[in-house]
């Protein structure tokens, strides 16, 4: 696939937002409002001025849209905010996926979603393993999800409380950042299909 040089404005200001989240969760594990406002108003711009095309980051190059820059906004949303309800989450993480939506619309959002949440598992489980607590964080998981689980049952709330014996946090916005930026190299440049 030829690349569009037009693409190279969405792809950078998408890749500088990124790192921007992701600096600023290792260092204080908090995702600025302002990044996320910006980032919602870059991609709403983008959507609405560009030529109308297939996507920001598809052939042919082109916007989507407002509406399907809404919907993948929306989508983005409902894709973490369980997890934020269930407090395994923060609420920063949400917003992010959220104005990555914006960019990406509604199809690629759920495969950025999926892409990002598999990338977490991965990112827990290396981190794990080179901090030598998975075995403690397989039995957090194991305690946190059958408490929920049990609670729900008995028709109390079913958020996950955080275990006892903490073994850390991860900053999510590395899961997210690494999840999309794969997944738009894998379908756009490679040719994967992963829906």
């Amino acid at each position: 696939m030829s690349f569009d040089s037009r693409a190279l404005l969405p792809v950078v200001l998408l890749a500088c937002l990124l790192a921007w989240a992701v600096a600023s969760d290792v260092r204080s594990r908090r995702i600025p409002n302002q990044l996320v406002v910006l980032g919602l108003l870059a991609g709403f711009t983008l959507q609405a001025t560009v030529t109308p095309g297939a996507g920001l980051f598809s052939e042919p190059f082109g916007a989507l849209g407002l509406l399907k820059a809404a919907a993948g906004m929306a989508l983005g949303l409902l894709l973490l905010l369980p997890m934020y309800a269930l407090g395994a989450m923060g609420a920063g993480d949400v917003k992010l996926m959220a104005m990555l939506g914006a960019f990406l619309g509604p199809l690629d959002i759920v495969g950025a979603g999926l892409s990002s949440v598999l990338a977490g598992g991965v990112l827990a489980l290396l981190v794990a393993l080179c901090q030598g607590s998975l075995r403690k964080v397989t039995g957090n998981v194991k305690l946190m999800v059958l408490g929920s689980v049990l609670r729900g049952m008995s028709g109390g709330s079913a958020r996950i409380d955080a275990p006892l014996a903490a073994t850390g946090q991860l900053p999510y916005a590395v899961a997210i950042a690494s999840g999309t930026m794969s997944y738009l190299l894998l379908t756009r440049y490679f040719g994967w299909s992963l829906l």
